[in-house]
């Protein structure tokens, strides 16, 4: 039995086009079948923590301050639905549109309590906004 020699010529060659053109068919059809909002719906955005030692200024009084609870929504010290909520910024933007507004959101409020009011805000044109966490 006589071994033969191997030949550049008997090599096997991997042909490189077809594969991509396989990975460029697969990106494209994750791209167009992918829904923007299952990105956001989660995304994992972490409010910012509480400062123990923080006291709360005299100066935000003069502020527009809207409160975040876990049920519901208080703005300037008296509880607001969603569409009132909605109502009275819409009203205040009609007025001034640059009006600071200080959001306070509870440990215990749920994230998308704060999106619906951030929304609204940027509904209405409000842009000076503050996100805080008691």
């Amino acid at each position: 039995m006589r071994k033969r020699k191997r030949t550049p010529a008997d090599a096997a060659e991997l042909e490189m086009t077809p594969m991509i053109d396989v990975v460029f068919q697969l990106l494209i059809f994750f791209i167009v079948t992918l829904k923007q909002e299952d990105i956001l719906s989660h995304l994992d955005v972490s409010r910012p923590s509480p400062d123990p030692d923080a006291v709360v200024e005299e100066q935000f009084k003069d502020l527009l301050t809207i409160t975040v609870h876990r049920y519901g929504y208080m703005l300037k010290g008296k509880v607001r639905t969603l569409t009132q909520l909605d109502r009275d910024l819409t009203r205040l933007a009609s007025f001034s549109k640059d009006v600071s507004v200080i959001i306070r959101c509870t440990a215990d409020s749920q994230h998308e309590r704060l999106v619906e009011v951030l929304n609204i805000c940027a509904k209405v044109g409000l842009k000076k906004l503050s996100v805080f966490s008691m």
